[in-house]
């Protein structure tokens, strides 16, 4: 579950940084969610797998 936890943290960060850039203008904030937002793409992508392997592990 720590990529779990790693996914939420993420998407926290990003939230928080979208709403200093939407509603405050912050431009340095606008990278930092973009930041977050790949760090997000590359866990989504590990947790894919994950997931997909506990699945076979299942049916095997």
């Amino acid at each position: 579950m720590a990529n779990h936890d790693q996914i939420i943290e993420q998407f926290n960060v990003y939230v928080m940084e979208n709403t200093k850039f939407e509603e405050k203008g912050v431009k340095a904030s606008a990278m930092r969610a973009r930041k977050a937002l790949g760090e997000l793409a590359k866990l989504c992508k590990v947790r894919r797998a994950e997931i997909q392997e506990a699945r076979n592990a299942m049916e095997s």
